[in-house]
């Protein structure tokens, strides 16, 4: 279990969440990233209308829903001033096709022209990255948790990585602030200070993957994400060795090697906790993994 949030009340959701709930199986289940640099308003939900107008937050939550791709509002640390262009960074991070292409564009609606069709291969819409991006949560009309603690973590790996940090809307998740997000490989980290994130993205520019904090890899679904981080707990194994599959119940992870492993993971009820802070206190079903099985 990692460590509390320490810079919070004892009642925030981070700080409650902390306690007793488990980060396995926690990362939102997304496969393709839009993320759009956008230095003004965020609002509480990016498509509310605070942002881009009402017309045009339907147009784009349309757009991107119909390509089934998760679009993301980024920052610099420290809010740096508005400019001309706005950066776009495109990533899939399903491990048969793990991308992320940059470009630029003059305004939000452009993206409305964007064939988005999460393809496997990259797209061509810019230039390919290669280096790991950290998208640092920092939604501070969406959770106070997220502002608090995600900003600071964000500060200080610009400090070292540069234009490789963003801050970013919400991610899914505040209770595990402060909560990163790894691009192209979509692997999704909470409750770690400065220090443990930068070795997370240290490792993921060696084809690595970090486990403390690890929540999971977006692209598969909560038990798939459970059942991929308790293997990788076990073997090592490069960022897209694994492919996870089969049922909820018994998820299957296959190595590129031939290698496979049966998970099973179950359900725990945990008492109830805000989801995020000033909501109402609900229970929670926390993911475990059992014994892994190899398979001949």
């Amino acid at each position: 279990m990692s460590a509390a949030p320490t810079a919070l009340k004892a009642d925030t959701c981070s700080a409650l969440s902390a306690l007793d709930e488990p980060l396995a199986g926690t990362a939102a289940q997304v496969t393709a990233w839009l993320c759009l640099e956008h230095a003004g308003a965020w609002g509480r939900d990016v498509f509310a209308g605070e942002a881009f107008g009402p017309q045009l937050s339907e147009r784009l939550q349309a757009h991107v829903d119909a390509a089934g791709v998760r679009l993301l509002l980024i920052r610099r640390p420290g809010r740096a001033a508005a400019k001309h262009t706005r950066t776009v960074l495109f990533a899939r991070s399903a491990p048969d096709g793990t991308w992320c292409e940059r470009f630029e564009v003059s305004s939000p609606a452009d993206l409305l022209d964007l064939d988005l069709a999460a393809a496997v291969d990259p797209p061509g819409l810019g230039e390919s990255v290669t280096a790991p991006v950290a998208l640092v949560c920092a939604h501070g009309k969406r959770d106070q948790c997220c502002a608090v603690l995600g900003r600071p973590v964000a500060a200080g790996l610009a400090e070292r990585f540069g234009d490789a940090v963003w801050e970013c809307s919400h991610t899914g998740g505040h209770r595990f602030a402060p909560s990163m997000i790894l691009l192209p490989t979509g692997y999704t980290y909470g409750r770690l200070d400065e220090k443990e994130s930068a070795e997370a993205i240290a490792a993921a520019s060696r084809g690595e993957v970090h486990l403390p904090g690890l929540r999971g890899r977006s692209c598969w679904s909560p038990p798939g994400q459970t059942a991929e981080i308790v293997v990788r707990e076990q073997i090592t194994a490069a960022a897209n060795d694994l492919h996870v599959s089969g049922p909820a119940d018994r998820p299957i992870v296959r190595h590129r090697d031939g290698r496979s492993w049966e998970v099973p993971v179950t359900g725990i009820d945990l008492p109830p906790r805000p989801a995020s802070c000033g909501a109402q206190a609900k229970p929670v079903r926390a993911l475990v993994a059992g014994d892994v099985t190899p398979l001949v």
